[in-house]
């Protein structure tokens, strides 16, 4: 196994990695908004899905991956409510329909609305 590591996405917050590859597949963590170059929150719904696209994507990217070769994403959503305005965006990203699970939870880490993590082939 390898550890995926790149400062164009957020630095890991708790005891985790950004990703590993293990045989053909790469893993990422869970992404949420953070800007890797500001360390800031993005505000909204559709701005914070844009920001943690690019960072499961930049992990990807470091993996020798892209979002083309993703076969599942988990989304976290805080608030249900906003599941159009999150796909809006996801789809830009997300092109190739991967497989997905979608859910509500209570809450997410530093109170954003959305989490995205991916399954990709390298």
């Amino acid at each position: 196994m390898t550890i995926v590591t790149t400062d164009k996405a957020p630095a890991a917050i708790g005891p985790y990695s950004q990703g590993y590859i293990t045989g053909n597949l790469v893993f990422t963590s869970g992404q949420i908004p953070i800007d890797p170059a500001t360390g800031e929150l993005r505000e909204g719904i559709e701005e914070q899905t844009e920001q943690s696209c690019r960072n499961v994507c930049e992990i990807l990217k470091a993996a020798g991956s892209d979002a083309a070769k993703v076969v599942k994403t988990v989304c976290y959503l805080s608030d249900m409510s906003k599941f159009n305005d999150f796909n809006a965006v996801y789809e830009k990203y997300f092109t190739g329909r991967p497989a997905r699970s979608c859910v509500e939870v209570a809450k997410l880490p530093k109170g954003v609305f959305c989490e995205i993590e991916a399954i990709a082939e390298l």
